[in-house]
């Protein structure tokens, strides 16, 4: 692809923190292909567009990818950048996630109307309002700090934090702490939330780069983005949500780290919406060495994660998935889907 004619078209949301997100890839691009001329295409999603709403409401599973993957399918662009979070963990057919690049901080974070400026949630009165427009970390919240009270809040990060200053409505809110700093809002940050009081969501504080499948230049361009780490973790919470199956609108967690030793470790829970309920359980493996495999195709098969990395890491990412699984079927044994099926119904009935 390299060559002084060469223009990539990148597609990405038109938030301030979308482009800044499609600009750091952009840059690494630009560092190992300086020949090449990329172009951001901004558009908005259903997310965007719809506010009114809460997201759950809405009764999309991409509400934040959906246009672009339809550009993406018609050829528009050659890429679009993610939050791996945003992707469902099921991909249209044709697409993959070309490059998983190295994670932020995953955690979430509350960050406070300026009089509560020095105190913590568990500190906050009685009554406090708390705004975050997730089913998981409103589910997460209310069993952690019962004394609050969780409400709706809707959009992009610079319309949530004026309403939070300008307002009187909201004490805090819940944040992803990757954004915040991308933002350079690091210093707004109060309270880092631990495991204890909130699982992030899967892909959280990741960065994905969706591609079309049989566009196998574009495969070779974004795969030097690849950190392999992230990969792996990211592998394993993503097929740990698709085996749980429609989880992407209702209250998961997770938590995954990988150790030198190549060991990996995967937290994940289901909660009711109230909270009240929680099933959680954390798996633990050895990843094999990464190792060539001869005779494999690097653009044809597909992982249950849909996340491409060089063939001498697969049979690790395959190992990686395999965990996410099982960690997923030991919650389905223990009643995850009745919880997930009563939060779903719950959630629809909700005005």
């Amino acid at each position: 692809m390299a060559g002084k004619e060469t223009v990539i078209k990148v597609g990405s949301r038109k938030s301030q923190l979308a482009l800044i997100q499609t600009n750091v890839i952009i840059d690494e691009l630009k560092k190992m292909n300086p020949d090449t001329t990329f172009e951001i295409v901004s558009m908005s999603t259903i997310g965007d567009d719809i506010l009114n709403r809460p997201l759950p409401k809405i009764g999309e599973k991409s509400v934040f990818t959906k246009e672009l993957e339809v550009a993406l399918a018609n050829r528009s662009v050659h890429l679009v950048v993610h939050s791996l979070k945003d992707l469902p963990s099921t991909l249209p057919p044709g697409m993959l996630i070309g490059a998983v690049f190295k994670r932020d901080d995953p955690h979430d974070v509350a960050v406070f109307h300026p009089r509560h400026k020095g105190s913590t949630l568990a500190e906050l009165p009685k009554g406090s309002v708390i705004g975050t427009s997730s089913l998981r970390r409103s589910a997460q919240l209310k069993r952690a700090f019962p004394h609050l009270i969780i409400e709706d809040v809707r959009g992009n990060l610079n319309t949530r934090l004026s309403k939070l200053d300008n307002g009187d409505k909201y004490n805090a809110l819940i944040l992803a702490a990757a954004g915040m700093e991308r933002m350079g809002w690091k210093e707004r940050i109060d309270q880092i939330l631990g495991s204890n009081e909130c699982l992030y969501a899967v892909g959280q504080g990741a960065l994905a780069v969706e591609v079309n499948v049989d566009d196998t230049e574009t495969i070779e361009l974004v795969s030097k983005l690849i950190d392999k780490h992230t990969s792996l973790c990211c592998a394993a919470e993503r097929n740990f949500l698709k085996t749980l199956e429609g989880g992407c609108s209702v209250p998961i967690g997770v938590n995954s780290s990988l150790e030198k030793t190549n060991q990996l470790s995967i937290t994940g829970a289901v909660f009711s919406l109230d909270g009240k309920e929680c099933i959680m359980d954390t798996v633990t493996g050895l990843l094999p060495v990464p190792s060539v495999q001869p005779g494999g195709c690097r653009h044809s098969a597909l992982t249950q994660s849909c996340i491409f990395v060089p063939e001498e890491v697969r049979d690790c990412l395959v190992a990686a998935e395999k965990l996410g699984e099982q960690l997923a079927r030991n919650l389905i044994a223990r009643g995850a889907e009745r919880v997930l099926r009563a939060a779903r119904e719950e959630k629809d009935h909700v005005p």
